[in-house]
């Protein structure tokens, strides 16, 4: 008999119907499933729990984390959901002497492969997907996936298998500690959430397997060498072999639509993948949760809490002691002093930058500009130039 094999996702309730069509992909497989949700929200008083696809839901007020307010407090929603991965592995190993741990993104549909997967657990301790297993040849797609991926991490932790062997258990404890402290949405400061710490594994840790597999981890960053094939009837292959799992990343914004219609064939199946996906998740409830606020993206009175008030906050050791229940904004509150104290208060601006960010943008301007001036499109790279010395 196989062992139970332990799945989970990191949401805010927003995120519940893509969760709810993750864990049922999960399900449908042929391996002994344990699918568990941590919520780093509170859970909709309409809902029911007993109904849903998840073998447990942990809360992310159930983690080890020290002076949670304040710890939540100085991460957004997305920051937030990232860093408390690592120690969402950690509690599923502890809780359900788990062996073997998938982490998905909830925007992910898992269809066929998770088998060899497993056994891939068997012969290292931890799995990775690269954002790219090969080079670019086009210059739209170096800019597009590969730069992006030098900003953002060479390895998408949209996946992430771990077994719990002495080597995956060290490799946690450290990258559980790095989020601790540093997982925040600073390219300029050389982070980018949870992912650029993984790029440091493979000095680190020697029982990996890097997954280089084009079936794995499909998404537009990577569709220039995965052309997709088949039917939604009949399963979806890339050069023959079936697909694994595809990631919609981007779905919300608007991005994984641009990108789709960007590189793939205007025919291609996976306009048919996306169609299904929106309805399945229509399905899942998302016209009635898709919108549903954080708790911890709002002060408790229900005003939004803005980046620069959280940057601030967690860059302050007077702020955080003075003030321990940072989401409070009655009597003598962090959210009165930030009013009283700071030239942006009340002005909603959350694209508050620090100088070396600018700095970054800036430099980042100029050499996209400068891979625009040396291609054809010489006529779009002047009327940009024009743009940027303007803006300069």
């Amino acid at each position: 008999m196989n062992p139970t094999v332990h799945l989970f996702t990191s949401i805010t309730a927003n995120y519940l119907p893509k969760a709810r069509v993750l864990a049922q992909s999960a399900k449908r497989q042929t391996a002994d499933i344990r699918f568990h949700l941590l919520l780093c929200d509170d859970y909709p008083p309409e809902a029911d729990p007993n109904t849903e696809p998840f073998d447990s839901i942990i809360n992310v007020t159930e983690l080890p984390i020290p002076d949670q307010e304040v710890w939540l407090f100085g991460h957004t929603v997305v920051e937030m959901c990232t860093a408390v991965k690592a120690l969402g592995f950690l509690e599923i190993a502890r809780r359900f002497a788990a062996e073997k741990i998938f982490y998905f993104d909830p925007d992910i549909v898992i269809l066929s492969g998770l088998d060899e997967l497993i056994e891939r657990l068997d012969q290292r301790s931890i799995l990775l997907t690269p954002h790219l297993s090969e080079p670019e040849q086009g210059l739209d797609a170096v800019v597009d996936n590969e730069i992006a991926s030098l900003k953002h991490g060479v390895f998408n932790l949209g996946f992430l298998g771990v077994r719990t062997s002495a080597e995956g258990i060290r490799f946690l404890n450290w990258w559980a500690e790095r989020l601790r402290y540093f997982c925040h949405d600073d390219i300029a400061g050389g982070l980018f959430t949870d992912q650029r710490w993984l790029d440091l594994a493979p000095a680190f840790f020697e029982d990996i397997a890097i997954l280089r597999e084009p079936i794995y981890n499909v998404a537009t960053w990577n569709l220039t060498h995965r052309p997709v094939a088949g039917s939604l009837e009949r399963g979806f292959t890339i050069n023959g072999e079936p697909l694994s799992f595809y990631h919609f990343s981007g779905f919300d914004s608007g991005a994984q639509e641009v990108m789709l219609k960007k590189y793939a064939d205007t025919d291609s199946v996976l306009f048919d993948l996306r169609r299904w996906y929106i309805a399945e998740c229509q399905r899942m409830g998302q016209q009635e949760l898709g919108s549903r606020q954080c708790r911890y993206d709002v002060f408790d009175s229900g005003e939004r809490i803005t980046r620069a008030q959280r940057i601030l906050y967690r860059s302050r050791l007077d702020l955080r002691q003075a003030f321990p229940n940072p989401f409070h904004t009655d009597g003598d509150s962090y959210y009165r002093w930030y009013r009283f104290n700071t030239s942006s208060a009340g002005t909603g601006d959350e694209t508050l930058e620090t100088e070396a960010t600018l700095r970054a943008q800036l430099m980042d301007a100029r050499r996209e500009l400068d891979l625009i001036r040396r291609s054809r499109s010489w006529q779009v790279a002047q009327i940009i130039a024009r743009m940027f010395n303007a803006f300069r």
